[in-house]
């Protein structure tokens, strides 16, 4: 399933449980946040969040303004970009290796994933959607053995990251995303490369189209 990262310092524990509000939408682009109130919220000196501030600005997820405050930074389509290209050319690639081979246990959990996500769709349960998504797409890159590959997107993926939540959040019909893993599952236990290239290329197309949607209808959390 999702896999949480490893936490060693109050300073790391800050940091990704700032950083997944952010990607969850607990905190929204455009959200004013402050050393004091979050110190207070997770029992902590204000040391490790003024450092958890400082690594979440350099990733672009929030804007510190001396004086002013800080506040969650409003997403960049440029960044989603550059991050949706990136995924698209190592996916792309990998799906084709799963389709040369893949091991069944992986493909089991793909299968039992897909089951998962029928049920996040009965309950609209977009954070558990979300996740199944991600492990989806992980478990793809671990059956190929290539999880530094998939480690290398998620140092990129968080812009993208951040407008995938909000089209699962604002729009509950998921029936297209699952019948493309679905469509997945079936041409890599059928070794048909070229058909699953296509797939995973239709796949991750779905986000430009559902980029001009969402700023049309969340202007305020865009960049201009």
């Amino acid at each position: 399933m999702f896999i949480k990262p490893v936490i060693s310092t109050t300073r790391d524990a800050v940091y990704h449980a700032l950083k997944e509000q952010i990607l969850m939408l607990d905190l929204l682009p455009g959200t004013g946040i402050s050393e004091k109130e979050i110190s207070v919220q997770f029992g902590v000196s204000r040391t490790p969040v003024r450092e958890s501030f400082v690594q979440l600005s350099q990733e672009g997820l929030l804007d510190i303004y001396p004086q002013r405050g800080t506040v969650v930074s409003l997403i960049d389509l440029e960044r989603v970009e550059e991050a949706r290209f990136i995924r698209e050319q190592l996916e792309r690639a990998v799906i084709m290796l799963a389709c040369e081979s893949f091991p069944q246990e992986s493909l089991q959990l793909l299968r039992s994933n897909l089951a998962y996500q029928q049920v996040s769709m009965r309950e609209k349960d977009f954070k558990k959607m979300f996740e199944l998504d991600e492990a989806f797409h992980r478990t793809i890159f671990e059956g190929c053995k290539k999880l530094n590959t998939w480690a290398v997107i998620q140092q990129v993926n968080v812009h993208l990251n951040r407008t995938r939540m909000l089209r699962l959040a604002a729009d509950h019909r998921w029936d297209e995303l699952y019948e493309q893993h679905q469509h997945m599952v079936e041409a890599i236990e059928g070794h048909e490369s070229g058909k699953a290239e296509q797939l995973m290329n239709t796949h991750l197309h779905l986000t430009i189209a559902d980029q001009t949607v969402l700023k049309e209808k969340f202007p305020t959390y865009f960049k201009e």
